[in-house]
């Protein structure tokens, strides 16, 4: 699994930080960052659920 942001859709509103922060953070600069683009399958369902609550559709899945 790999996770893509598009960064021209996102708006940094941390929501998947708070489902997923050990793949996603928000920080202090107001800029979304990756912290693991390939998290182990073990993190699949946060992620998945980061990608539906995006409110701005900018994060999806490749597998």
């Amino acid at each position: 699994m790999r996770v893509v942001v598009d960064f021209d859709l996102c708006e940094s509103n941390a929501v998947c930080m708070g489902i997923a922060p050990e793949v996603f953070e928000v920080r202090d600069d107001d800029f979304l960052y990756v912290l693991d683009e390939t998290p182990s399958e073990d993190l699949r369902p946060k992620v998945e659920e980061a990608v539906r609550r995006c409110p701005k559709q900018a994060i999806s899945i490749e597998d």
